[in-house]
């Protein structure tokens, strides 16, 4: 009896202690819909209960009533589906920004520029709507052969036929390159005597060997920071560039990520996200990848930033570009082009930027000082050459896989190339998107049909065990990370063509790439890319779930909310 007894007080003091309302109260609770926590258990809850901005707990309904009070703002969802913050793992935010004013070149299906035709009128049309002084600079973004009906780049004459006397210069999707008409290769001082710069290329006239105004890689990125310098003089630059830096944040935001990533910070723009985190203008966290080429002198001033946020901003490696564009014909291949571009043989593989002992010293320099970088590698011989580096510096031991560096965008990648990458312990992030938007350029014009299918191999690396993460590299397209997944899903090209269907992967595995794949890429998994106790309240609401929808309608998912800590930073109208 007296067993019998302690047995039932126990039982029932257990009971009152589970069902003891918690210590602690909640700000903010969600429920009502469904929610994805990008955990592997459970992959969904009920309610997800915030507290100073931190996730407090999420589960049932009926556990987390337990955490509100009076005070503590209950959010219905009515149906529609929370995640994690979309987390930005290579994107060019200050770029997007610098390029606020631009005149926009995009074609369909983000812009109407489907021709040559369409851009000198557009800029045109621009020159007379805005009352453009004769000779002022202006600069176009945006315009892609792989789209427009010429399927080429346009010439210096075809600029100069827009303005002999207004300097213009207009920059391809892929921001790799860029054509300027005679006045701006004047003002930029580019004369015809100019040599190539090392990693760039200025094109020329096949038959004469003069300038046709095509500027490639280290070409085109050192006229365009000679032009933003000399545009700058004399102007309230700093104001107006730090107003951009806030309207492409909101854009950003508009698309459900929490964290921004500008992944090659050059020129000014390091002070510029200084000042504005110092003005507490970020809503967002934006990490950044400075330039190891251009800061090389200064990585002691890096080193007390790397991996530390200070008002929402942290460093959070270096960047280096170690090849091209494939859309845009200079990523570096092992293999020809299918089509050359204009002006190159049929033998052209594209270049390098760097040698193997410049990438060498620099990637030991860092690593020996344990810093992690992000190295964009599009062609497979720029794959090659990454590889062959880092395994050299892993024999040293220099190298560990625990610094996570990043291979970014991996396009012209091939088979051999996944237990290579897994081995060396590298995480391949994917511009899947490539498929959707230029999947028909890549299969009849750049790589064919075999190189073309295994393009943003994702689910080869999934199937090797390799975590691989997903990005938009905007401004090359919008910061769109919704298209980015729909691309991984479907890899279905703009005529329908499903482009290597046995690399498609599912709508969780892609949604695990732009959440906490992405967290761990930026070594912040223990406070990101999931929802569960503990964490930041970083959320997104979408209008469907993602997971139940028909994949050929991911793309149109709409991001209702953005809630950064808690806090909504972006709410649809």
């Amino acid at each position: 009896m007296k067993t019998l007894f302690y047995t039932i007080f126990s039982m029932l003091f257990i009971y009152s202690c589970q069902n003891r309302p918690p210590k602690e109260t909640a700000d903010s609770l969600y429920f009502g819909g469904t929610i994805l926590t990008m955990e592997n258990s459970p992959a969904q809850v009920e309610a997800v209960a915030v507290k100073n901005g931190k996730i407090l707990f999420a589960g049932t309904k009926s556990e987390a009533d337990h955490y509100i009070n009076d005070q503590t703002k209950q959010i219905n969802l009515n149906g529609k589906t929370l995640l994690p913050g979309f987390i930005d793992v290579h994107g060019h935010f200050t770029s997007r920004a610098g390029m606020m004013q631009a005149i926009d070149l995009s074609p369909e299906p983000y812009g109407t520029v489907n021709s040559i035709k369409d851009l000198q009128t557009t800029i045109k049309n621009y020159i007379k709507e805005h009352n453009i002084p004769k000779t002022q600079p202006l600069i176009g973004n945006g315009y892609d052969d792989a789209i427009m009906v010429e399927h080429r780049h346009p010439t210096k004459e075809e600029l100069d036929a827009i303005s002999k006397t207004n300097p213009i210069i207009v920059i391809h999707t892929s921001g790799h390159a860029s054509v300027a008409n005679s006045a701006m290769l004047k003002f930029l001082g580019i004369s015809e005597s100019a040599k190539d710069p090392e990693g760039g290329h200025y094109g020329r006239n096949k038959k004469t060997g003069k300038l046709n105004g095509k500027l490639e890689e280290n070409a085109s990125f050192m006229a365009l920071l000679n032009l933003t310098e000399k545009m700058s003089k004399g102007t309230n630059t700093q104001a107006q560039a730090i107003d951009n830096l806030m309207k492409a944040q909101e854009e950003w935001l508009s698309y459900g990520q929490t964290t921004i990533c500008d992944g090659r910070t050059m020129g000014e723009s390091v002070n510029l996200l200084e000042k504005a985190a110092a003005e507490h203008l970020f809503k967002a966290d934006i990490v950044y990848f400075p330039d190891y080429e251009y800061f090389k002198k200064d990585l002691d001033a890096f080193k007390p930033k790397y991996m530390h946020y200070d008002n929402h901003l942290k460093m959070a490696g270096f960047k280096f570009s170690d090849d091209g564009s494939p859309q845009g014909k200079t990523a570096w291949l092992t293999q020809p082009y299918l089509v050359p571009p204009e002006g190159q043989s049929k033998d052209y593989k594209g270049f390098p930027i760097f040698t193997d002992e410049v990438l060498y010293e620099d990637l030991k320099t860092l690593f020996q000082n344990n810093i992690t970088a992000q190295l964009h590698v599009n062609g497979d011989a720029a794959i090659d050459q990454a590889i062959r580096v880092i395994q050299r510096l892993k024999d040293e031991k220099i190298y560990k896989p625990e610094l996570r560096v990043t291979l970014i965008h991996v396009q012209n990648s091939r088979p051999d190339h996944i237990q290579k990458i897994k081995d060396l312990g590298l995480i391949p992030s994917y511009f899947s998107t490539h498929a959707y938007l230029w999947g028909d350029w890549h299969y009849s014009s750049v790589f064919g049909p075999e190189r073309a299918s295994f393009i943003s191999p994702a689910n080869s690396a999934l199937k090797a065990g390799i975590l691989f993460t997903i990005h938009h590299d905007a401004p090359v397209t919008p910061p769109d990370l919704i298209t980015a997944v729909y691309a991984a899903v479907n890899r279905k090209t703009r005529s329908g063509m499903i482009l290597g269907p046995n690399e498609r992967i599912e709508p969780i595995e892609a949604l695990k790439a732009i959440t906490i794949n992405a967290a761990y890429q930026l070594q912040e998994e223990n406070r990101k890319g999931s929802i569960k106790a503990g964490k930041l309240a970083d959320f997104v609401i979408l209008d469907q779930n993602p997971l139940t929808i028909d994949r050929d309608k991911l793309r149109d998912l709409v991001v209702l909310e953005t809630i950064k800590e808690g806090v909504t930073v972006y709410q649809r109208k």
